[in-house]
């Protein structure tokens, strides 16, 4: 049998892409190419060239029409002018549109739908808009988890037969420590001490960075002085109020760090290796990389009984309701006073992490190619 030809969208590997860092649909994509290829499917990479320009991207191959004027063609009935001959094309980034071959859309979450309050205000109904029609072209979609079928349905109008779920995994990268002397190194030049409550993600009001502050906030003084927080992340839409917070916070000497540029892989996995207990209570996620990161870093974690987190963190983290600082603090104390809890819930981590691979999510995703190609 001949390897399957596959289209893949690749405008959020561009390194203008988020000012250079891959965001969480850009670890998706990378990691899912990756795994593909080793695979035996023979991948072809596509990015959308920016608006009014036909400036070739840097990866792969520039589609001829910007991502609107496309969007425009596909309402009049055009399929993007692809001259390869492809089995399937995957859209992972909501950019989909009519393609001359089956489509698979990779639906990440419906936060722009379901909470358009934590998306970007301008021309929001009309971004609505075409997130819905550019859903609508797809064959498949792919879900990352099953508590996000609900919201596809109800939001996107996808059919629930025309849904697979394949969960998210974590890069092998992630299980190999740092040498110790490199960490202290890190830390030492960040102004860190080792045991740090962490949290790794954009500032968002969904990423509940608030919640996490007051929840530090409320923890026993002692506690305080003994771990400091570290919040990893660059500002996203909506975050005035967070970012009004970590400042002041910053220039209170509260015990808090805050870190916006962090873009290489080493420094962040050496971030992490000085952890002491990740938090990451988000109010919705489509699925929640960090938590798998972090348990493969051998943290135990604290994240949210909501959306899809219990799925991810299937009983290898502790649980609390995000609306409920005391209940965040609670919990972090409880990591903090504990050395046997700690030890615990990092080899339950360790444990779920190993199961969640990204060869395992290119496997199902292949499955599902080859299911729409027929």
């Amino acid at each position: 049998m001949s390897p399957l030809q596959v289209g893949i969208s690749t405008s959020v590997l561009e390194p203008a892409h988020n000012g250079g860092r891959l965001d969480g649909i850009g670890v998706y994509t990378a990691a899912l190419r990756q795994g593909l290829s080793q695979l035996g499917v023979t991948v072809h990479d596509y990015s959308f060239p920016p608006f009014a320009s036909s400036a070739p991207m840097v990866k792969g191959k520039s589609l001829t029409r910007s991502f609107p004027v496309q969007m425009l063609a596909a309402s009049l009935g055009q399929h993007a002018p692809i001259a390869e001959r492809l089995d399937v094309f995957h859209s992972t980034d909501y950019k989909a549109v009519r393609m001359p071959c089956p489509l698979v859309a990779t639906l990440h979450d419906a936060v722009p739908l379901k909470h358009p309050e934590w998306t970007a205000g301008r021309f929001r109904a009309l971004k609505s808009f075409v997130l819905r029609r550019s859903a609508s072209y797809a064959d498949h979609v792919i879900a990352l988890s099953h508590a996000a079928i609900p919201d596809l349905v109800e939001h996107f109008g996808i059919d629930e037969r025309r849904i697979s779920v394949v969960p998210c995994g974590v890069d092998r990268h992630w299980f190999h420590s740092p040498a110790p002397d490199d960490v202290e190194q890190e830390l030492a030049s960040r102004g860190l001490r080792r045991g740090y409550f962490l949290y790794v993600g954009t500032l968002q009001p969904r990423k509940n960075v608030v919640g996490i502050l007051n929840a530090y906030e409320a923890l026993p003084q002692a506690i305080r002085r003994e771990r400091q927080l570290v919040i990893v992340g660059r500002a996203g839409w909506h975050c005035e109020e967070e970012v009004s917070r970590l400042d002041a916070a910053q220039g209170s000497g509260a015990g808090l760090v805050w870190f916006d540029n962090v873009k290489d892989f080493t420094s962040l996995r050496r971030i992490y290796a000085g952890a002491g207990v990740f938090v990451f209570p988000s109010l919705y996620e489509g699925y929640g990389i960090p938590i798998l990161e972090a348990f493969a870093s051998g943290l135990p974690v604290v994240t949210s009984n909501v959306s899809s987190l219990p799925e991810v963190a299937g009983g290898a983290a502790l649980t609390v309701d995000p609306n409920d600082p005391v209940a965040i603090a609670d919990a972090m104390q409880r990591f903090a006073e504990s050395d046997s809890l700690c030890a615990r819930f990092a080899e339950l981590g360790w444990a779920r992490a190993k199961a969640l691979s990204w060869h395992n999510t290119a496997r199902l995703t292949a499955d599902v190619y080859r299911q729409v190609a027929r």
